[in-house]
């Protein structure tokens, strides 16, 4: 059964010895719908020459590692497979259903037990996770041997100047903001003809010249024998056809600023100091003795 860990921050990592089974993983992961900048695939020691100092190869994975959320151990029994040859795939930003989907991909493509390996590794004389390993590392020390004497970490008597100091660090979150193109808005205007018709009521005038036959007595009204003149105009409307223009409608742009408070979370690390002081004891001792 092959051994894959997982943090509290939805992240699985898998261990692998060819670079086939690994990638296999990879794609497979992606298939899946996994994204595919949650996927780191690390490579191990890529060489034909024979490794001549392990130390220093697992000293570089070691560092290469830092950025993973994993316990030192984790990190340090990996480190030490990456320096033999082998792979590191690790999924992080997992939802709750991605989760159950990359566990059953990276142990069906061929992951190793680590804890199986680890006791081979330890057969051929690998001391394993220590507790100060990473410090003595940064010291440029010796990889630390095993340790028989039930004591913790690596011990180091004091100096020339009777003062060995060790660094009690922090970590700090340290949020900051930068500004992100959410898109663009853009208004044009531009002039279109179309059609249109309107309906207008118009009047004529016309003169009708008519006769009529009529036998009466001539009056006085009847004017006859004089020369007389009668006119008459016709008119008729005809359509005019003007344009006024008049706004409709106004568009503006302007932008709106809001606030909102958002809460990031992360992890840091903090050095953790445990002291033992057992000159009670001796003190007792030497007062039994006496």
């Amino acid at each position: 059964m092959s051994q894959i860990s997982a943090t509290a921050s939805t992240t699985l990592s898998a261990f692998f010895d060819s670079q086939h089974d690994a990638q296999n993983a990879v794609d497979r992961l992606i298939a899946a719908g996994i994204a595919r900048d949650s996927i780191r695939l690390v490579p191990g020691y890529e060489s034909d020459t024979p490794v001549t100092e392990r130390r220093q190869q697992h000293q570089g994975f070691f560092a290469a590692l830092a950025d993973f959320f994993m316990p030192e151990e984790d990190r340090y029994t990996y480190a030490e497979g990456l320096s033999r040859g082998g792979y590191l795939v690790a999924v992080s930003n997992l939802s709750a259903t991605q989760y159950d989907t990359a566990l059953d991909i990276l142990d069906d493509e061929g992951s190793i037990d680590l804890d199986e390996r680890e006791q081979s590794w330890r057969s051929e004389g690998w001391s394993g996770y220590q507790a100060g390993a990473t410090e003595a590392y940064s010291l440029g020390a010796a990889a630390p041997q095993a340790d028989t004497s039930g004591s913790r970490g690596t011990t180091n008597s004091l100096g020339t100047n009777n003062e060995e100091v060790i660094p009690v660090v922090d970590e700090q979150l340290v949020v900051g903001k930068r500004d992100v193109n959410l898109g663009r808005v853009r208004v044009r205007s531009y002039i279109r003809e179309e059609n249109v018709s309107a309906g207008v009521n118009l009047h004529e005038e016309r003169v009708a010249v008519e006769r009529r036959p009529v036998d009466r007595p001539l009056t006085d009204a009847d004017a006859a024998f004089r020369d007389r003149t009668i006119e008459a105009e016709e008119h008729a409307e005809e359509a005019v056809v003007g344009k006024q223009a008049r706004v409709v409608e106004e568009i503006s742009l302007r932008k709106e600023g809001t606030d909102h408070q958002e809460t990031v979370s992360d992890t840091v690390r903090k050095t953790e100091v445990e002291i033992e002081d057992d000159r009670a004891n001796l003190d007792r001792q030497n007062l039994n003795r006496r």
